[in-house]
């Protein structure tokens, strides 16, 4: 939003963003189809992505949605989709997770990060999160076996190797995660600084063409087979989003502020006090 770092620019747009109605993730009750939608229909409780999420009103593509559990929340529903599906991509597809593997969240306590240490969990991995002390609790209580708090300990310098690294909020060079691998360990980006971001992006090829260790970067790709997949997490409590806070619409951008200094402890969600429909 802030067109920070100034490289994001280029894909997002030089004087201002190409998309300027904002959000993307929302759950809510479909209201009308198109003449070519056959998976749902008006009534239908829905979540998923759409542009311009922060409304009272969204038009939402088919294959963007999925049904919601009937046991959830919509404020539930609407935490999940870009951030629990970087967390689900990262992990699946970019580190290529095994039960009985060790594996290291650093910035366990954002939205990405609280969702991937319930979802390396799920995989059967044995989960250590990095967070900071007042987030500690919070880690230990969603399934991570070990909590690392940041101000106390540094993982990169411990000793410890990791089978996976999944980085939601990267702070480290890419050299100190690359280091902190097993033989044959991955490093995944989803997150970070504009330095960070720059050294997945043209470091970690290179740096994956020594050795067996491999760095990649992670960008949600939404699919419906993954809302599917997270529908049925949240539907069996394997998967229970971490909210931190909820805003009024009319208040969306004191909720943009909150979250933009960078201490939000999970979701930041958005609701629809009319028609008690959230978003995102």
């Amino acid at each position: 939003m802030r067109g920070t770092p100034f490289f994001v620019r280029l894909m997002a747009g030089l004087r201002k963003p190409k998309v300027t109605r904002l959000g993307v993730d929302l759950a809510g009750e479909v209201e009308a189809v198109g003449r070519n939608v056959t998976q749902f229909k008006p009534g239908d409780e829905v979540f998923g992505t759409g542009r311009g999420a922060f409304a009272e009103y969204v038009c939402a593509s088919e294959e963007k949605l999925a049904l919601k559990p009937t046991n959830s929340s919509f404020e539930q529903a609407a935490s999940l989709p870009v951030a629990a599906i970087t967390a689900l991509q990262g992990l699946r597809d970019k580190g290529c997770i095994q039960p009985g593997q060790k594996v290291l969240i650093d910035g366990a306590s954002g939205g990405v990060g609280t969702f991937a240490i319930q979802i390396a969990k799920f995989f059967g991995a044995e989960v250590t999160a990095v967070c900071s002390t007042r987030n500690v609790d919070t880690a230990r209580s969603i399934g991570a076996d070990h909590v690392l708090d940041y101000t106390k300990q540094d993982f990169s310098q411990s000793g410890q190797r990791y089978d996976l690294i999944l980085a939601a909020n990267a702070y480290h060079s890419i050299l100190d995660y690359r280091r902190a691998l097993t033989p044959t360990g991955i490093y995944v980006m989803a997150g970070g600084g504009a330095a960070q971001i720059l050294q997945a992006m043209f470091l970690g090829p290179l740096l994956s063409l020594f050795g067996s260790k491999k760095m990649r970067i992670v960008r949600a790709k939404i699919t419906q087979k993954d809302l599917l997949l997270l529908n049925n997490l949240l539907e069996s409590k394997k998967v229970i989003p971490v909210i931190d806070r909820q805003y009024p619409l009319n208040d969306t951008a004191e909720a943009l502020r909150y979250l933009g200094q960078g201490h939000a402890q999970g979701k930041v969600v958005i609701t629809i006090e009319q028609s008690g429909t959230p978003h995102r």
